[in-house]
């Protein structure tokens, strides 16, 4: 049997993985990053994705209002003491993930159905993460 895929009638369990290692990374005094398959639905500052994704810190520190729900994952945070208003649909979340040990979770990146955003702020390149991570892909 393939455990990998929820039957089409129940939730997806891509939000629930989510909230559970973002909580073990919290409550093991870890930080958690959240890497991300940018396309038009999401509302990331575009100066910081490189090569169409871009690695978030999602800890509780780094956040303010910080929502997970089903359809997505918003919260303000400042880049380069900028503040912003984040939004990734949970679709395009590609891995949650200890910064400190890369131990995490990855995901299959999924389409998106809703409207792209508008962004006119330039795109440019930010350094590339480094060390191994140890994260599993599922669906």
């Amino acid at each position: 049997m393939d455990f990998s895929q929820s039957p089409p009638d129940l939730p997806s369990t891509k939000p629930y993985l989510f909230q559970a290692i973002w909580d073990w990374c919290n409550d093991n005094g870890f930080t958690p990053y959240m890497a991300v398959q940018v396309d038009g639905s999401c509302r990331v500052p575009p100066e910081f994705v490189k090569d169409g994704q871009i690695v978030l810190n999602v800890g509780m520190e780094a956040t303010q209002g910080l929502q997970i729900n089903h359809e997505c994952i918003s919260f303000k945070a400042r880049f380069a003491g900028v503040p912003r208003d984040i939004y990734v649909p949970v679709a395009r979340v590609s891995a949650i993930y200890a910064r400190e040990n890369g131990t995490g979770m990855a995901f299959e990146v999924e389409e998106t159905s809703l409207t792209p955003r508008a962004s006119d702020e330039p795109e440019a390149p930010t350094p590339a993460g480094t060390g191994r991570s140890h994260l599993q892909r599922i669906k």
